[in-house]
């Protein structure tokens, strides 16, 4: 295991000759009395602790802290001082220094301040590790198309990602309203820290004014205790305000002045907490209507409607369908492990012909059933829930949508594929078109049926295992 690499800095050739000795077991030690000779050690090798004199020969050494962390930002500077001027150490530490020492240095509490420290980097590094992940996990579920409404999105989304301003966005059920807010929210600059959602409609309205603007003890009866707001929680980040139009008249006057005075004022409580937290809401109402019939504040919809984004619903977009096929099928792939490669054309003719009162969120849930039932490595009209299949007939001629001798016979084999693997898609195909029946399978195949149900075995351990 590497060591991790100190860089001391001290006009003192006994001092640097001192703590070296009292360090090289545990660090890659470099010393200098130098300061400029240490910069270029930095630009080399890069130490993730920094020993630095307050004072080096005529030099001050605080105004080096900058350049240093220039050169490595993540690295901790100790600043040593003799004159134990506490106005010297707190400009060292605004300045970017991890902490400071007096002399003479004692060891023991060196070490100490050191151990601090690199626990402190490593907590750090794992932090944006799973930060990282955290992102990539959520990019997961994406924006998923190229009619120009998405792609409207796109351009909207790298445009507001950054700023402040609430957001308003529109849309059926199941459109992705709250993947557009996520979308917001990670890409910007608020992305490192918290986004909380809360569904305005799930949750009774006795409880959805302590659940936005928490409690303190003693306010009501069962309050034990004090309650953070949503609001609260989100301070640096975002709070999602999904179907913003089923939230009571009386919370949207209290929302309306948390957003005009930038503070919350929890149940019980005389005293606003200011909150820097960015609102987006989110409605599948129309809510100029909900104005009309008093059902909605006019004046918290001009202030949520900075931004309006409206997501058409999917049968508006059927452009977007096959890329969101592709996309559904590969994400079910990965969780039911499965090798499903594509969509027959018939079944795709369906998906295509279907309006999808749930929206995207309808077709995922289409896909995925329809992955978990395959039989083979295509999609088939028969994967395909009856009802949609029925519904896409009727909107088309019957002729249009039934199998073709090719898709119920025959198999493509891709170049390149393994004989392993080509004998697997080969037996599976065939079982599929004997509707599972495994001695007339066999018979077609020329197999003995214990020899079929030992390569059917053989498949499914290797699905498992892979």
């Amino acid at each position: 295991m590497n060591k991790a690499k100190l860089l001391i800095i001290d006009d003192e050739e006994a001092i640097c000759s001192s703590l070296k000795y009292a360090f090289e077991d545990q660090f890659d030690v470099y010393s200098t009395t130098d300061p400029y000779a240490g910069l270029e050690y930095m630009k080399r090798h890069s130490s993730q602790l920094i020993l630095l004199d307050h004072r080096i020969g005529s030099e001050d050494g605080i105004d080096f802290i900058q350049p240093l962390l220039k050169l490595n930002p993540k690295a901790h500077i100790i600043v040593m001082t003799a004159y134990g001027n506490i106005e010297s150490s707190l400009r060292a530490m605004k300045l970017g220094a991890y902490s400071y020492i007096e002399k003479p240095i004692h060891t023991e509490e060196l070490k100490l301040i050191f151990e601090k420290s690199l626990e402190f980097q490593t907590l750090s590094e794992q932090f944006q590790l799973l930060r990282q992940q955290f992102r990539e996990q959520s990019s997961d579920e994406q924006i998923i198309g190229k009619s120009k409404a998405v792609e409207h999105i796109y351009v909207m989304i790298e445009k507001i990602k950054d700023i402040d301003s609430t957001v308003l966005i529109s849309g059926e059920s199941g459109t992705g309203k709250e993947l557009v807010a996520k979308s917001i929210h990670y890409r910007g600059q608020r992305g490192g820290q918290r986004f909380i959602g809360l569904n305005c409609a799930a949750i009774p309205e006795h409880l959805l004014e302590s659940e936005l603007f928490g409690y303190e003890k003693g306010a009501f009866t069962g309050a034990t205790h004090s309650k953070e707001g949503q609001i609260a929680a989100a301070h640096k980040g975002t709070l999602f305000l999904d179907e913003i139009g089923e939230m009571p008249i009386n919370l949207q006057t209290k929302l309306l002045r948390t957003l005009q005075e930038r503070t919350v004022t929890p149940l019980g409580s005389t005293r606003g907490i200011e909150v820097d937290t960015r609102i987006i809401a989110a409605t599948n109402r129309d809510l100029k209507n909900e104005i009309k019939k008093g059902n909605f504040r006019d004046d918290l919809f001009f202030r949520l409607n900075v931004i309006p984004i409206h997501i058409p619903p999917l049968r508006e977009r059927k452009e977007d369908i096959p890329e969101l096929v592709r996309y559904f099928i590969g994400k079910y792939n990965r969780t039911l492990k499965r090798e499903i490669q594509g969509v027959e054309p018939t079944a795709m003719k369906v998906l295509l012909n279907y309006d999808y009162p749930g929206n995207v969120r309808e077709l995922s849930n289409i896909i995925e059933r329809a992955v978990a039932l395959c039989v083979g490595f295509n999609l088939k009209i028969s994967d395909l829930p009856r009802e949609i299949i029925e519904l896409a007939r009727a909107g088309d001629s019957p002729d249009d949508l039934q199998e073709t001798s090719a898709e119920r016979e025959g198999i493509y084999i891709p170049f390149g594929l393994s004989l392993q693997e080509a004998e697997r898609k080969i037996i599976l195909h065939t079982l599929d078109r004997m509707n599972g029946h495994r001695k007339k399978t066999a018979e077609i195949l020329s197999i003995s049926e214990r020899g079929l149900r030992q390569k059917l075995k053989e498949f499914e351990m290797n699905s498992l295992t892979h």
